[in-house]
């Protein structure tokens, strides 16, 4: 920096003495006491009881824009919306905390018990069935074998079905 990029303020060529004086200058204007201005001010006079000027009747017709309106009873809803969901998720979290595994298999094994025995009725029907079946082939005439090869590529995030039949 040269001489005349420096605050006017600055004297690079100070001694000792006159940086000190001028250190307790500085010091002394930031301690100085600053006279006290009032901030406010009240007016002590009573006020009369009524004037000479008769009062003027004022009107309310503030009219509610229909937006506005829609707006406040929109926010209502989604807050009443918002509300309801929160207490159901929270009472969802409280029956999911209160499962434990004897409760599960309390409920589940009477299901899965009954669900077996209808599956062996099944199974037992269906053997007494099939025992009484009785399949014969009979062939007559030239036999022709086909093979069918269908192809169904699917490439891609989104994949399109493109069947090609090959005979």
């Amino acid at each position: 920096m040269t001489d005349h990029d420096q605050p006017a303020a600055w004297h690079p060529r100070m001694t000792d003495a006159e940086a000190t004086a001028e250190a307790h200058r500085i010091i002394a204007d930031a301690y100085r006491p600053v006279p006290q201005m009032p901030t406010a001010y009240r007016d002590a006079t009573p006020l009369p009881a009524y004037g000479s000027t008769p009062p003027v009747p004022q009107p309310d017709n503030r009219i509610v824009p229909a937006w506005a309106a829609g707006t406040a009873v929109a926010g209502i809803g989604v807050g009443a919306t918002c509300v309801g969901v929160g207490c159901g998720i929270w009472l969802a979290c409280q029956g999911f905390a209160a499962v434990t595994l004897t409760s599960v298999l309390f409920i589940t094994l009477p299901i899965a018990a009954a669900a077996a025995v209808a599956a062996a009725i099944g199974s037992a029907l269906r053997s007494i069935k099939a025992t009484h079946t009785v399949t014969n082939h009979h062939y007559a005439g030239p036999v022709r074998q086909e093979a069918n090869t269908i192809t169904a590529p699917a490439y891609g995030l989104i994949a399109r079905n493109r069947n090609h039949l090959t005979r």
